[in-house]
């Protein structure tokens, strides 16, 4: 039988730790020494089993009405893991919700 003679509190490893609660304790430093930023009207979204790719980039057809094709000049590619493509998702929604209940709906 152990002697239990010790009875502090014990401290809970990273592995008894929930990971939510983990993440939530995590101080983030958002770094934009590299950061730039760039306008996009056009989105288009590729998907494989293994990543999703955002393609952002401007309309440059002026009079799309009575264009036969359109030219759309990308700029940017964002390539994510199917996970981090569902937090952006959850993070869209969210933001979306707000905007919407300050300025109203917007329809597509």
């Amino acid at each position: 039988m152990a002697d239990v003679s010790d009875n502090a509190p014990h401290e809970p490893s990273p592995v008894d730790v929930a990971i939510a609660e983990q993440v939530v304790n995590t101080k983030v430093n958002w770094d934009d020494s590299k950061m730039v930023t760039t306008f996009a009207n056009v989105v288009n979204v590729l998907v494989t089993r293994e990543e999703l790719t955002l393609l952002f980039g401007m309309n440059q057809t002026w009079n799309a009405s009575q264009a036969k094709e359109l030219t759309v000049q990308l700029s940017n590619r964002i390539v994510l893991t199917p996970y981090a493509a569902k937090r952006l998702l959850t993070l869209l929604t969210a933001r979306m919700r707000d905007y919407e209940s300050r300025i109203g709906p917007i329809t597509l």
